[in-house]
């Protein structure tokens, strides 16, 4: 028994360390690559154009790249999801809906609520926490640099930011669902069981506060991450967060059965990756369902819907 448990040890620590070096081979070499055939001087001088452009103004480059591009980058994608929530076309998408029958078509009055709402969280409540992020950020002493940082470093920041949004999310949002919370606080949010794009940041104020901003803002505030990082993280989540409340399992997409099972059931999947959910246990029942062999990304044009059908209902 000693020697096979020494054989399993080896084998394994063949295999994990054989695939940690294919995977830094992998992306030492994608890094070289983007950093200097396609990042390289073209994104270093089209930085340093539009920072003689604003002719360095920290608050101008600050509002431009933490406020403005994110938001655009949600709205955007929002905005092509909404024409299918609202219009039921072009069925391409639509076919990729995971709760079929839900928002078909979508109750305006509740779009519109949704979309006032977000709107008031990001102008009321977003923007606001903006000013003391940028005085944090002024202080690093890095963040307006007219050098911008390497591919490389940036691959860094972005795993060091998704470990913190995943910790400083699952724990916030798993106490937002505590009963003397959730009753006056984390309930709107689950106003929709079957959520669309817009709604990932329909919330109360304060959860939007807690839980969404936050998590996602602490990153570079301790990093220190330049201006550029900083609106490409800020962009990447909220399309991230977007696609997650969806509705659609699109295909070369992430899969956004993790959360859309979260609000059909409301006390499973309360994390961003799926980890601490895993460490927890708060996966458990997801783990026994359709949706779990449904959340993979989509590689073909067949819907998992369709190639991965919930199982007929019993007659009663």
């Amino acid at each position: 028994q000693g020697e096979k448990l020494w054989d399993a040890l080896k084998i394994s620590a063949y295999v994990f360390s054989t695939g940690l070096l294919m995977f830094t081979a992998l992306v030492n070499s994608l890094s070289w690559f983007m950093q200097n055939i396609t990042l390289g001087n073209f994104w270093q001088t089209a930085w340093l154009e539009f920072y003689n452009y604003v002719e360095g103004d920290e608050w101008t480059i600050f509002l431009l790249g933490a406020a403005l591009v994110p938001a655009l980058a949600f709205w955007g994608f929002n905005g092509i999801l909404l024409v299918a929530d609202i219009t039921g076309k072009p069925t391409f998408i639509t076919r990729y809906r995971i709760q079929l029958g839900k928002n078909d078509p979508v109750d305006t009055k509740k779009l519109w609520k949704a979309i006032y709402t977000a709107l008031g969280n990001q102008f009321f409540v977003s923007f606001p926490m903006l000013v003391p992020m940028f005085y944090i950020m002024k202080s690093w002493g890095n963040t307006f640099s007219e050098e911008l940082p390497t591919f490389q470093w940036f691959l860094v920041e972005l795993s060091i930011f998704t470990v913190i949004e995943e910790i400083l999310f699952y724990y916030t949002h798993r106490l937002g669902h505590h009963p003397v919370l959730y009753k006056y606080i984390h309930k709107k949010h689950h106003e929709w069981t079957a959520p669309i794009g817009v709604v990932s940041i329909y919330a109360h104020p304060i959860e939007h506060i807690v839980s969404n901003t936050l998590p996602v803002m602490t990153g570079p505030m301790i990093m220190g991450s330049h201006i550029v990082s900083i609106s490409a993280w800020f962009s990447l989540a909220l399309v991230t967060t977007s696609i997650s409340h969806c509705g659609y399992h699109l295909p070369f997409l992430p899969s956004p059965e993790f959360h859309d099972f979260h609000h059909l059931k409301f006390n499973q999947c309360y994390g961003v990756l799926g980890v601490l959910d895993f460490l927890h246990g708060t996966d458990r029942v997801f783990r026994q369902t359709k949706a779990f062999e449904r959340h993979k990304v989509l590689l073909g044009l067949t819907p998992l819907s369709e190639s991965i059908p919930e199982p007929p209902k019993k007659a009663e």
